[in-house]
């Protein structure tokens, strides 16, 4: 997508919260592993996703950190999808990306969003995360990348996502 940026890093603040978060990206020419993570803050605690593959994500309950295994939800899906939590199918065996690898993209998300997603149509009702909640997500991906490519500009989320969702300002 032309992105000139080997690794993008967003900081949020969330409105009416102590809460701010930071999601990090590394993708091309850098010695480091492939990471797509998040972090959040708080006033009493905070989570850091794994820095290192295979490794477990923290916790900190004031300044005290303490090691957490991310737990894998797969028994909650049909069991013809349950193992798309921990690989994915994307491309070949010779070609894979770490990104794929790790859990099937964004920690094993994939199916649980997709089940929702089928399991709400099927039952008519409105699926979590629902359209507003997915386009909050997508909108603040969407301005940090505008935020970093106008040199880590402070971008105000629009008030159509904002209602009901919780964000405030992003920037890289």
């Amino acid at each position: 997508y032309g992105s000139p940026f080997a690794i993008e890093t967003c900081h949020i603040k969330f409105r009416d919260s102590d809460l701010s978060a930071e999601v990090t990206r590394s993708l091309f020419n850098t010695a480091r592993q492939y990471r797509e993570s998040f972090d959040v803050y708080g006033s009493k605690k905070s989570f850091e996703w794994t820095q290192i593959e295979h490794e477990d994500s923290v916790i900190h309950t004031g300044e005290t950190p303490e090691r957490v295994k991310i737990p894998d939800y797969a028994h909650l899906l049909p069991e013809e999808i349950q193992n798309f939590t921990q690989a994915g199918v994307y491309d070949s065996d010779d070609n894979q990306h770490l990104s794929f690898i790790q859990g099937a993209g964004h920690g094993g998300s994939h199916p649980h969003l997709v089940h929702e997603f089928v399991s709400a149509l099927v039952e008519g009702r409105e699926p979590y995360p629902n359209a507003r909640q997915s386009a909050n997500i997508t909108c603040v991906g969407i301005l940090a990348h505008e935020s970093a490519m106008q040199g880590g500009k402070i971008m105000q989320m629009p008030e159509f996502t904002m209602e009901k969702a919780g964000a405030g300002s992003v920037g890289s």
